[in-house]
């Protein structure tokens, strides 16, 4: 059962760990001032925001390892208008993407970054994580798929903060380049945020299309049973 929740966990974790604009922000602030402080507490507020989100859906959900629950019913309609909503809003991201000579700025919220405080950085983490309604959906249909399996204490806990792990595994990993290689990181550190921002569109679209696309399908196998 552990190796079912771990194998449905992970499109979502991967999804949530490949959104362009907190690896953009993470290296924003770890390229300003008290960068690294301000980074680390980043990247906390950022787990925090998942581990939130992930557990009080596993809570409500608990029961959904019963196909005959209301609960396992309530799932799997939420994994339909889900799965759908991701497709129409990766359809719809690319329908109004950038062509061909258009110049991709950052957004707007990302212009002063450099100079955030330690408290809105943590702040900001923690929103961009657990109040992002893409990371909500992709984080909830995750942990619906560790309610399903039926599992308990240690292997319950140990789904969901693999989930986290790998759902921040790109910002932790910003924040741990940072630290170990200082001055020397800023260059690949900006490279990085440079080709996120030119290529956000794309990989949000990908990412929309194939999640939407296994949250679906999951959803209408369920109700198919």
């Amino acid at each position: 059962m552990l190796l079912q929740a771990i194998g449905a966990v992970l499109p979502a974790a991967l999804a949530v760990a490949l959104s362009p604009f907190p690896l953009i922000g993470v290296v924003l602030i770890l390229t300003g001032r008290h960068g690294r402080r301000n980074g680390a507490l980043f990247a906390l507020g950022w787990v925090a925001g998942l581990a939130v989100v992930a557990t009080v859906v596993v809570t409500l959900f608990g029961a959904a390892d019963d196909p005959d629950s209301t609960s396992s019913s309530v799932a799997d309609w939420g994994r339909v208008a889900a799965g759908a909503a991701l497709i129409v809003l990766g359809v719809r991201k690319w329908w109004l993407r950038p062509r061909s000579g258009d110049v991709v700025e950052e957004p707007r919220w990302m212009a002063r970054l450099d100079d955030v405080s330690a408290w809105r950085s943590l702040i900001l983490g923690a929103l961009l994580s657990g109040a992002n309604p893409k990371n909500v959906v992709l984080t909830a249909s995750a942990a619906t798929a560790v309610a399903e399996a039926g599992l308990h204490d240690a292997d319950l806990v140990g789904a969901v903060a693999l989930f986290v792990l790998l759902g921040s595994c790109t910002v932790l990993g910003a924040v741990a380049v940072e630290f170990a290689g200082g001055r020397r990181s800023e260059a690949l550190l900006d490279g990085v945020r440079r080709f996120m921002v030119a290529n956000s569109t794309v990989i949000m679209v990908i990412v929309l299309l194939l999640l939407g696309a296994n949250v679906l399908g999951a959803g209408l196998g369920g109700i198919g049973r």
